[in-house]
């Protein structure tokens, strides 16, 4: 059975990671048995609602670095566009005019993986599907990516999708999986938008609805949303067993804003993957972290799971927070350059400076 391709995109909402957290993040995910990464962040307006205006200076060239970065490192290099509301004025010369701007920087950039992001954005519409068909394959029949990968407004078969964007056409993702063009791949969340399991009947079951396997969008271990970001979702990857691989295009993970704290995670679903049913949750996430920090911080992180995991910023007290960042700040002087930086991921959390606001939510 061929190996499951596992990946990260960085499409979650508040602070995004920085330029210099994804060079070396590229070389972690290679050197670590990953394949792709897909930038994506909800920050960037260029890519979302300011998609027809020109990039502002340096940003075609920081993501034209970025590619070189993840193709030197023997990583595919993703890019997620996510042309706001396109669909909800007519398909015309103008509006083409302005695709065909976007997609030749994406070009110049070098884009292996092109996501077309059609999510949080409105549906409920008759026809949003054959709206949907028509730019999706006009796109990736002018650019020059290796994979194109469909994100629909209906991702999941959760019932919040439509509380929050209308009731979803009729077969709307029987059209899209009839009329994509065979070489796109469809974005797919699970049974939920945040699910805590797959199970291989739910993927073969939508394989068959989509007419492709579908591309896991995984949406743990990301902490994004006003009331997730109040958590460190640090606890290891489980309810992913190693044999859903065969019913998925491939599988993405969304990780949190923290990037040093999520590659503990990710370490954790490619030990799940490899291990199979013999893999133990609570030792991949001793190896994990002790991967990424310190034999030392590995323990102090599982100890303090219950704090980040469960309670979170609004329950711990004033005194438990301080308790916690005197402990954590006692590994910014470590000689490991990654445990310090994961240590002042923690200690930012507990000042609440990875914070993402109602508003924030809703404009970005």
């Amino acid at each position: 059975m061929p190996e499951t391709q596992l990946g990260v995109i960085e499409g979650f909402y508040g602070k995004p990671w920085s330029w210099e957290e994804r060079a070396a993040g590229a070389a972690f995910l290679k050197r670590h048995g990953f394949s792709f990464y897909i930038y994506a962040p909800k920050a960037d307006a260029y890519l979302r609602k300011k998609w027809r205006e020109p990039f502002p200076e340096g940003l075609e060239e920081n993501l034209t670095r970025l590619s070189e970065q993840c193709r030197a490192a023997g990583l595919e290099f993703g890019l997620g566009f996510s042309p706001y509301e396109i669909y909800l004025s007519p398909f015309n010369y103008e509006v083409r005019g302005l695709l065909q701007n976007r997609i030749d920087a994406f070009n110049r950039i070098g884009v292996d993986k092109l996501g077309i992001l059609m999510d949080d954005m409105k549906g409920g519409l008759p026809n949003l599907a054959e709206r949907q068909i028509e730019i999706v394959n006009w796109i990736a029949a002018r650019s020059a990516a290796k994979q194109f990968i469909l994100c629909p407004t209906y991702y999941s078969l959760d019932p919040v999708l439509e509380k929050l964007f209308g009731k979803m056409p009729e077969d709307y993702l029987g059209k899209l999986g009839r009329g994509l063009d065979p070489k796109v791949s469809i974005f797919w969340t699970g049974e939920l938008v945040c699910s805590k399991s797959y199970s291989e009947e739910h993927l073969r079951s939508i394989g068959g609805l989509l007419g492709r396997k579908p591309f896991l969008w995984d949406n743990y271990p990301v902490n994004d949303g006003p009331r997730m970001c109040k958590f460190l979702h640090l606890r290891p990857m489980t309810g992913r067993p190693a044999g859903i691989g065969k019913w998925l295009a491939a599988h993405a993970v969304n990780p949190m804003n923290q990037s040093e704290l999520s590659k503990i995670v990710l370490l954790t679903l490619k030990m799940s993957y490899e291990a199979g049913a013999g893999c133990k949750a609570e030792e991949a996430f001793i190896k994990a972290a002790e991967i990424v920090t310190c034999r030392e911080m590995a323990l102090q992180l599982e100890k303090n799971l219950p704090e980040f995991a469960d309670k979170g910023l609004d329950v711990l007290t004033a005194g438990e927070k301080e308790l916690l960042k005197k402990i954590y700040m006692s590994y910014l002087v470590s000689p490991a350059n990654f445990t310090a930086q994961a240590a002042q991921e923690v200690i930012d959390w507990l000042d609440g400076r990875y914070t993402v606001t109602k508003d924030l939510f809703l404009t970005q």
